[in-house]
């Protein structure tokens, strides 16, 4: 348990990392700044590129000898058939559509990966400046870029006012299927990895995914969630591995709760 806890206070040096990849990204935001398609169809930008550039500088600066799958590199040279048990996912921009409308809700994702599980991870969002980390006692967050860290935690459940998250693209009859299967009686949709930290922060209680991510999109956010206390696992209960190389990274359903 020691090396673990060891590793989740990675989540303060990833913050920073995090945090100086969104002021890279953030002044494309809100401009007319060209998109352009990726093989399977979502949008990549200048923004996305900019950001995985420095991140994957400043890891390799401090963690030469980790290896990383990074969004942009995987989607234009693939991912690889195998990988060690220890290494970096990175979404640089997550949330990208939410990036190109124009809306707040998109982030830098880093998550460390030991063993097939999250055990450290950063997520900024570069609109807002909030930055959400693991460290060795738990979760913590800075509410400005650099400014002081305040611990966070999920909250319990309250019957009657259990708030779920949903994708913002969700069409209304399956957010309303979902509420029903997992009982949550309010509905807010949000884009990107920010939902996660909403839960870990006790502004929400659940997350329900029934539809393709990768990897990089819940890494960080997984790491971070289950550091505040709560729980990111298959709808079955089953734990949420990671390194499934032989499915090109690719994630199954998933279920993050709060309390």
């Amino acid at each position: 348990m020691k090396v673990t806890e060891t590793l989740a206070d990675w989540g303060r040096a990833l913050a920073d990392i995090a945090e100086d990849a969104a002021a890279v990204i953030l002044p494309f935001w809100k401009t007319e700044l060209a998109v352009a398609q990726k093989a399977d169809e979502s949008p990549v930008t200048e923004a996305d590129r900019a950001g995985e550039r420095l991140i994957l500088r400043r890891l390799a600066e401090r963690w030469p000898e980790v290896p990383v799958i990074s969004e942009e590199y995987a989607s234009e040279f693939g991912t690889p058939e195998a990988i060690g048990p220890r290494f970096f996912l990175v979404d640089p921009v997550d949330g990208t559509k939410a990036f190109v409308r124009g809306d707040p809700n998109f982030t830098v994702n880093i998550g460390l990966i030991e063993d097939g599980v999250p055990v450290a991870g950063a997520v900024c969002a570069p609109a807002t400046g909030e930055t959400w980390f693991t460290t060795a006692s738990g979760a913590a967050k800075r509410a400005a870029a650099g400014g002081p860290e305040s611990p966070i935690g999920v909250r319990a459940r309250v019957p009657g006012r259990v708030l779920g998250l949903v994708s913002h693209t969700m069409r209304e009859e399956k957010a309303a299927e979902l509420a029903a299967e997992y009982g949550f009686d309010l509905r807010a949709p949000m884009d990107s990895s920010i939902k996660m930290c909403r839960i870990a922060e006790g502004a929400a209680d659940i997350y329900p995914r029934h539809g393709p991510t990768s990897e990089w999109d819940t890494a960080a956010g997984h790491a971070v969630l289950v550091a505040a206390g709560g729980t990111f696992t298959q709808p079955d209960g089953a734990p949420f591995l990671y390194g499934k190389a032989d499915q090109a990274f690719r994630n199954g359903w998933f279920v993050a709760r709060g309390g």
